[in-house]
């Protein structure tokens, strides 16, 4: 892969991953989601402002965002090396969108689609996962966390039983995803610390 594709691939995820699907959604409501509780534009606070169904409608649009960066990223430059940083870096736009002053989310949801592109078989293993320990503990963050650090886990796993499936960027992007994850989650891991940590309630219209 030329040199310049690298940069590229970079640009492109970032600047999908910026597009602020929940802030935009709040606004067609007339709510400012960056406003409301941790002041993310993620489909947890989305769902906490305006309800379950607007939160899984933005929670299913930061999913396509992360998978539409590493798709295009594999069509265009046709190397794993640019989807793996494509969907890296789309993850990095969601966090700290050029469109929001550098505000944004913390990646769950991004992060997800764009390893159920770049790696099904690890993602597919790690959705049913994700679902049960948020039904278990209800802490999003928790949930989201221990995925990130269960698909590095695989990816790595995985790597060294078939580099040919599992290349060594889809480790880069797995350790990549986790470090900005963890920093984006800081505040809610005081929170748990504290002990006041808000659950999620799925009982909310």
């Amino acid at each position: 892969m030329p040199w310049y594709a690298y940069p590229l691939a970079m640009l492109l995820g970032y600047l999908i991953g910026s597009i602020p699907i929940g802030y935009l959604i709040g606004r067609t409501k007339g709510v400012n989601v960056l406003e409301h509780g941790s002041g993310r534009t993620g489909g947890t606070n989305v769902f906490r402002a305006l309800g379950i169904r607007y939160g899984v409608l933005t929670g299913l649009g930061d999913l396509l965002k992360g998978a539409l960066a590493v798709w295009l990223a594999r069509a265009i430059f046709g190397h794993e090396a640019a989807a793996a940083l494509a969907g890296a870096f789309a993850v990095f736009g969601h966090n700290w969108s050029v469109f929001l002053a550098f505000r944004g989310g913390a990646g769950g949801s991004t992060a997800a689609g764009a390893l159920l592109t770049l790696n099904p078989v690890v993602g597919f293993i790690l959705l049913p996962i994700f679902i049960a320990i948020l039904l278990v503990v209800r802490y999003a963050s928790v949930a989201t966390f221990s995925v990130a650090v269960g698909a590095t886990v695989l990816l790595t796993l995985f790597y060294f039983l078939d580099p040919a499936k599992t290349p060594l960027w889809h480790i880069v992007f797995g350790v990549a995803v986790l470090i900005m994850i963890g920093y984006s989650l800081r505040p809610n891991f005081v929170r748990l610390w504290h002990g006041n940590e808000r659950r999620i309630q799925f009982n909310r219209s």
